[in-house]
């Protein structure tokens, strides 16, 4: 089974990260780094304000790789992600993908993903990752 992918095929989300996604994203996994919530730690740093976490920026490429390319099913099997700016709490961002390759015989494909500010667009991060989609046979997905 191999994926309905073409190389060179690109799809993207957006969102606009909020206090509340960083306040429960940080009550999921226990992220309360002052760079998230302390505006007077945050603004003796290079970042000078409060900042996101890494961890929502790149769940904007979770959503996209399952829910918009490949799809609903999709995994991840490896990323190679480098984050070049920070993600503050009120920016737009939109993350894209754009297909590399897409194996033969497998249902895996390779990506090359990006996230970028709306407002300037100044890259936030970028990368690739290779991702893998489960083919439900003989029913519905749980």
């Amino acid at each position: 089974m191999t994926l309905d992918l073409k190389v060179g095929q690109t799809a993207s989300r957006t969102m606009t990260v909020s206090a509340g996604h960083v306040r429960a994203y940080a009550d999921m996994t226990g992220d309360y780094n002052p760079l998230h919530f302390d505006e007077e730690f945050a603004a003796k740093t290079r970042f000078g304000r409060l900042v996101a976490q890494g961890g929502l920026t790149t769940g904007l490429l979770h959503a996209l790789v399952a829910m918009d390319m490949p799809g609903p099913g999709t995994v991840f099997l490896s990323q190679d992600w480098k984050f070049s700016a920070p993600t503050y709490i009120g920016d737009t961002i939109t993350g894209s993908a754009e297909v590399l390759s897409v194996h033969e015989s497998k249902p895996v494909c390779h990506l090359r993903m990006k996230v970028v500010r709306e407002a300037d667009g100044e890259i936030l991060l970028e990368g690739e990752t290779w991702c893998y989609r489960f083919v439900v046979t003989g029913g519905a997905a749980p």
